[in-house]
């Protein structure tokens, strides 16, 4: 992969991991930390202190059974995991062990389908049945958590070793990977199924499926393209998400993107900018369609400067 290539991906992808996530109203205690920085001994040890203070914090023991189910090496970690996940999903029912990128490894213990299975009974009662094809949206939260895999680890390595290191190119190799199976699965599932829709799967598994197919590097999502601009139309993704796939289509064709939601790093000026439009003068014109702001506004929270073609 090129260096231009490989950092637009990095950004995009982790900015999507970052967005994805549901805000913690522990974060930037020092367990979270030691967490975000690989050290999962002690990130364990520090979850175990803070949930002796409150073990009615939802979201410490939350993320005490994450730090558990990453430390896999030992077995009997799975056992106190499961302990910890029932533990907060009675504190606070929602659905983000379904699509926990932390919960991989716990995923693939004996114990994980029984732990599924109660979850989704409390969600059922909680909101009323959201789900008509549990299998489908089973299958979409699994590919979901596989494809906001190692993201944490990817950053780890990216400041510890460097862009250009033999461990960040094997993780991202590992990434990649994961991301192919993916989406030969997700093409297999829709194929079966057609494209997910909120009535069927709930909202967090359509993301999931936009998600796959957005994190593909051979092209193959623009075939998704038609259903996705569907489910924008009826208010299943936000527009901002196809014209997301749309220039990610165009980039890996090596064509300039239409709606400005690429950039890239330039090593000589060390900045990020804008990566080539389709149309500067009609691009806002293109954006304003689909309901999004215009493109100075959208890159000025990234600190890039843009001033559209008269």
């Amino acid at each position: 992969m090129k260096p231009a290539i490989l950092l637009i991906v990095c950004r995009i992808l982790i900015c999507s991991y970052a967005m994805s996530q549901p805000s913690a109203s522990t974060r930037g205690n020092r367990a979270d930390s030691l967490m975000r920085e690989g050290n999962i001994p002690e990130a364990i040890a520090e979850y175990k202190r803070l949930f002796s203070l409150d073990p009615t914090d939802a979201r410490i023991t939350y993320n005490y059974a994450c730090a558990l189910s990453v430390d896999n090496t030992v077995i009997k970690r799975f056992d106190s995991c499961f302990k910890y996940l029932n533990l907060a999903v009675e504190l606070d029912t929602s659905d983000n062990a379904l699509l926990e990128p932390d919960l991989i490894a716990a995923r693939e213990d004996k114990y994980w389908s029984v732990f599924e299975n109660r979850l989704i009974s409390m969600l059922n009662e909680k909101y009323n049945n959201p789900c008509k094809d549990i299998e489908y949206a089973k299958a979409l939260w699994k590919l979901g958590a596989r494809d906001q895999a190692y993201f944490n680890e990817i950053g780890i390595a990216l400041r510890k070793t460097g862009m250009r290191s033999s461990v960040a190119s094997a993780i991202w190799k590992l990434k990649f990977m994961i991301q192919q199976e993916n989406q030969e699965e997700l093409e297999k599932l829709v194929e079966a199924k057609g494209w997910p829709e909120i009535k069927n799967v709930g909202q967090p598994a359509v993301m999931s499926a936009y998600l796959v197919a957005m994190h593909t590097n051979d092209g193959s999502q623009k075939k998704y393209l038609p259903m996705i601009r569907k489910s924008c139309e009826a208010n299943e993704l936000p527009w901002q998400r196809y014209a997301n796939i749309y220039d990610r289509c165009l980039f890996n064709e090596n064509k300039p993107q239409k709606y400005g939601t690429h950039t890239i790093y330039n090593e000589q000026t060390r900045s990020e900018e804008l990566y080539p439009l389709e149309n500067e003068s009609k691009v806002d014109e293109w954006r304003k369609e689909l309901g999004l702001e215009p493109l100075a506004d959208y890159l000025a929270r990234m600190n890039i400067k843009f001033q559209p073609a008269k």
